[in-house]
């Protein structure tokens, strides 16, 4: 979206000068309107900026961590509790942040407070940053006075956010390596091993089984046409990652990733808890329960998921239940259907989808410490028919040769 510089009065007929983002010169009029200013020029801002700096930002974007999120929101609760001013205190994280894109934004968030711009639209200009929920959390806090309570909340979360994140990569660490590293005995085994017993067998001009002749022709098209493979797994790379880029490949890829044996079920809870203690701060925030669906499911993280709540929210928007709602999208055990039928009958449902966040909590534990043992026996049944296949391929010949000369 293009960017327009203005220069505007405001009520006291004060000079205001900003940057704002708009579709077209007539659009950012009336937000200026919007904001009690009447503008005096609006020309379209053209940065140009250096390709170097444009990388650098990528990279810092790319390596912003949840972490430095969460100190912000840390940051901003203890300075807006000890009631300092809201750009004193962004400009002095401006100034303390590492990351040059968390930092930029925060430049750019500043610029617009000074403009008249509420801070949750400021933030929401950087959505790459800031998201939804991070965004609707700031503007409740921003209407009822409690803006430091808000950064708390938001902190709180991530924590929460970080910890979960924190517990599934290290379950899945160990497969992972264990995987990387059999491919990469395979390719060894295939590229440089077979070829030296080949010339072996070759020598002895014995009949080879068909178990051997299929694994030097396998070895022979792999040293051939090893650029040809890599090249094509490189295409196949890439078009892959531009499909999952579109909207369809996204879905598909969220809904795979649900289905995979062991891993989907713990990426399925973790996507639930999220969702139950998101919506329950949105509540407790005094956000309206249908808009607190739709920021939600935007922001958990799983496209599918997120469409299976929009199925649930159009279904409460049409006089539903919640806890009917939940039952028929199927994403639900009916253990924590019956919990949010009890936070709908008491009245207290926040309570009741912190209750579940931590019931979800309980089982993402109880299945990563039992992740181990239930993928270690599948690696050694693949370890065990790698060496099965090398061992009928490579050493029954020589068997075969040593009985003839017995």
């Amino acid at each position: 979206m293009p960017q327009f510089a203005y220069k505007a009065r405001n009520h006291s007929s004060n000079l205001v000068e900003g940057i704002i983002e708009a579709e077209n010169i007539k659009t950012v009029a009336q937000l200026l309107a919007g904001r009690n200013l009447t503008p005096i020029s609006i020309k379209e801002h053209i940065v140009e900026v250096d390709l170097m700096d444009q990388l650098n930002y990528r990279l810092a974007l790319n390596g912003l961590k949840l972490d430095d999120i969460m100190l912000f929101s840390r940051q901003m609760h203890s300075l807006s509790k000890a009631g300092v001013p809201i750009i004193r205190a962004i400009h002095s994280l401006t100034e303390s942040t590492r990351n040059i894109a968390l930092s930029g934004a925060l430049t750019d968030i500043a610029r617009s407070l000074e403009g008249g711009l509420p801070l949750s639209q400021a933030m929401g200009q950087h959505p790459k940053i800031f998201s939804n929920l991070f965004v609707s959390i700031i503007n409740v806090g921003e209407a009822t006075g409690g803006l430091d309570q808000a950064f708390l909340q938001m902190s709180q979360y991530l924590e929460r956010e970080k910890e979960t994140q924190s517990r599934i990569k290290s379950a899945l660490s160990y497969p992972t390596m264990v995987i990387f590293a059999i491919s990469i005995a395979m390719a060894i085994v295939n590229i440089y091993v077979i070829p030296a017993f080949k010339g072996v067998f070759d020598k002895m001009g014995a009949e080879l089984p068909w178990q051997t002749k299929l694994l030097m022709t396998v070895s022979d098209f792999s040293v051939a046409y090893w650029p040809h493979i890599l090249g094509s797994l490189i295409v196949i790379a890439i078009a892959l990652v531009k499909y999952i880029e579109t909207p369809e490949g996204h879905l598909k890829k969220d809904q795979l990733l649900l289905k995979l044996p062991v891993v989907g079920s713990i990426i399925h809870r973790a996507t639930m808890e999220r969702f139950s203690r998101s919506f329950a701060m949105i509540l407790s925030s005094g956000v309206p329960l249908i808009q607190g669906i739709t920021i939600v499911s935007n922001a958990i993280g799983n496209i599918y998921i997120g469409s299976k709540l929009d199925t649930m929210r159009i279904g409460i928007e049409k006089g539903d239940s919640i806890s009917r709602m939940a039952m028929s999208i199927g994403l639900f055990p009916p253990l924590v259907v019956q919990m949010i039928m009890v936070g709908e009958e008491t009245g207290n449902i926040s309570d009741m989808l912190l209750e579940v966040a931590d019931f979800y909590e309980t089982e993402i534990d109880a299945e990563l410490k039992n992740l181990a043992s239930v993928i270690e026996p599948f690696l050694l049944v693949v370890i065990g028919i790698m060496v099965l296949v090398l061992a009928l391929g490579i050493f029954l010949p020589m068997w075969n040769l040593s009985g003839e000369m017995h």
